[in-house]
């Protein structure tokens, strides 16, 4: 499954490949007067957006006085500057100036309705096909929970790493879930995603026991800490997908004591949790008296952030 392109706008601009390296050589020199901010992490969000909006390939960046004569663009050479410039400053994140981001093989849709999924993220997919090939209790693998899906990046990777299942996405924002429902009918998933509009298991009642895994990756970022994230999350991003009270600890605390009514024997959760939260929620794991095999494993850059707990 490919990545597609989910263009800003349908027209496409001709533009002068010496014009674009032109301006491209500027707003790189003008990136040394920016202070505070990663000059690396800026070049390379240039790139992004220059390569999300044009027909430029990675290649034509490194080689840009080899340019092509002329470059096909979706917006204007003075439009990209007005997204570059709300970049720097209302530090809007690149991925909502051009309304799309990468995730594992996907090219998503986002909003400033849903949290831009992480690369950390990534890792869960991975865990989940691990957890269900390590369960012998598990009769089968066909029916999954993605709590909170927000893009429905989760659920994406669910649906195309057991083809043969269906997946049940929970979102209390509809603006969220129209958002994941594009994503899903942009690579044909719809007939095994099911969206519900509601607050973590209200709309799955009904489905007790029948759940091979249940996945979230729940707001948990302790109230009093949202206004220290960086500027383009605590400005930008949606605060109902960042918020987990005061401890950080509400959502999770709420889906782990309800999960094992909704997991099948020898079923599985795993949860993405905020650094430094892993003593507190595997306590509440063992509280529960409900699941064994209690596991945190870390992401890429070695800290503590997912869960993992089976079903007695």
């Amino acid at each position: 499954m490919q990545p597609q392109r989910q263009p800003l706008r349908s027209n496409a601009f001709q533009v002068s490949g010496q014009r674009l390296w032109q301006w491209y050589q500027q707003a790189i020199a003008n990136l040394s007067q920016e202070q505070e901010r990663s000059l690396v992490d800026l070049r390379q969000e240039l790139d992004w957006l220059l390569l999300e909006i044009s027909n430029l390939t990675p290649l034509d960046l490194k080689l840009t006085p080899s340019a092509p004569p002329i470059v096909q663009m979706q917006v204007s050479l003075e439009e990209l500057q007005q997204l570059w410039q709300q970049r720097l400053t209302e530090n809007k994140p690149v991925q909502h100036l051009t309304g799309t981001t990468h995730w594992r093989q996907f090219h998503l849709q986002v909003s400033k309705d849903v949290l831009i999924p992480r690369p950390e993220t990534e890792l869960l997919i991975d865990l989940v096909v691990d957890a269900a090939q390590n369960s012998a209790r598990l009769d089968h693998l066909n029916l999954w929970a993605d709590l909170g899906t927000g893009s429905g990046a989760i659920a994406l990777g669910l649906a195309t790493a057991f083809p043969q299942g269906t997946v049940h996405t929970v979102d209390c924002s509809r603006e969220a879930l129209a958002v994941a429902q594009r994503n899903s009918q942009t690579y044909g998933l719809d007939p095994q995603i099911h969206f519900h509009w509601g607050q973590w298991f209200g709309p799955l009642v009904g489905l007790e026991g029948q759940f091979s895994g249940i996945v979230s990756n729940p707001p948990y970022i302790p109230t009093e800490i949202l206004p220290t994230l960086q500027p383009e999350v605590f400005e930008h991003e949606p605060h109902l997908a960042l918020d987990g009270g005061e401890d950080g600890l509400d959502a999770i605390q709420e889906i782990v004591a309800i999960a094992p009514q909704y997991l099948q024997p020898g079923g599985f959760l795993l949860l993405e949790m905020m650094c430094g939260q892993d003593a507190a929620v595997k306590t509440l794991l063992i509280n529960q008296g409900q699941y064994e095999q209690i596991q945190i494993h870390p992401d890429l850059a070695g800290i503590p952030r997912f869960a993992q707990a089976y079903r007695i």
